[in-house]
């Protein structure tokens, strides 16, 4: 350390100099840690404020009747639901199947039963084929976190109550007869979307063709380690942080496959 004396000056009165600009520098420090704590209140509270003010709670919606299912819209807007428990599943088929419509059901055990409604169209084979995804993806294929699973299809007529001689079928099961359409190997590709409307957004999932076609922003979802609750807590955050608008946990976990995943 370089120390500047005044030759004029005694070496006490050096000293004494040095001790008054020791003190004024203690000082200033003790100041300037008063002022950095005081910044760092100001900028924890702006934080918090900023956070409260960006997202808001988003309005109530009333739900819609295909919304007590698995549901997506395809690509070309065409309705599909599938069952989430075996009272769904029997009310897919027994009361929301309809003479045009689509029947579809993965080749696995533990899947649900999944209609295409037509409203009397002819959807192409692009929207079957989504409708196929949507069915392999909510059965238990994805649990297994297989790559694809073989689905067919077959017009509501060709599914039954009736059960072979000797058999019995319980709730939410049921028999396919004649002649089926095969989609082999099809993959498990899924995504949750989200669209803006006037004071809020609308959440869809499904296929992840489908989810590109009918959102504004979208997160495809893959096999991972996360659970159904965790998944949902960080799309909840990454949905929030696009839109400024908070959405229920619940709602969120409900459009996701049984099963552990991860986000892209």
């Amino acid at each position: 350390m370089r120390i500047e004396i005044s030759m004029g000056k005694t070496i006490r009165e050096n000293a004494d100099s040095y001790y008054e600009l020791a003190k004024k520098a203690r000082k200033k420090l003790a100041g300037l840690d008063k002022g950095e704590q005081e910044l760092r209140k100001k900028i924890l509270a702006g934080k918090a404020f900023a956070t409260e003010k960006k997202v808001v709670h988003a309005r109530k919606k009333e739900k819609k009747w295909f919304e007590k299912f698995h549901w997506f819209f395809t690509s070309e807007g065409f309705l599909v639901i599938g069952g989430r428990d075996a009272k769904s599943n029997e009310a897919v088929v027994k009361k929301n199947a309809e003479k045009n419509d689509v029947y579809f059901h993965a080749d696995i055990h533990g899947a649900p039963h999944v209609v295409l409604k037509t409203a009397g169209k002819k959807p192409s084979e692009n929207s079957l084929r989504e409708a196929a995804v949507f069915a392999a993806v909510f059965s238990k294929a994805w649990d297994s976190q297989l790559a694809a699973v073989d689905v067919y299809s077959a017009s509501p007529e060709q599914v039954s109550k009736s059960a072979p001689s000797g058999e019995s079928i319980g709730t939410g099961a049921f028999m396919v007869y004649g002649e089926r359409k095969w989609f082999r190997k099809t993959p498990l590709k899924f995504a949750v979307g989200a669209k803006k409307e006037a004071d809020s957004f609308g959440l869809i999932s499904g296929p992840l063709d489908a989810v590109k076609a009918n959102s504004d922003f979208f997160v495809e979802i893959v096999f991972g380690a996360l659970s159904k609750g965790d998944a949902g807590k960080m799309l909840k955050k990454r949905f929030e942080a696009r839109f400024g608008v908070s959405v229920s946990l619940d709602e969120i976990v409900s459009l996701l496959p049984n099963g552990t995943m991860k986000a892209l």
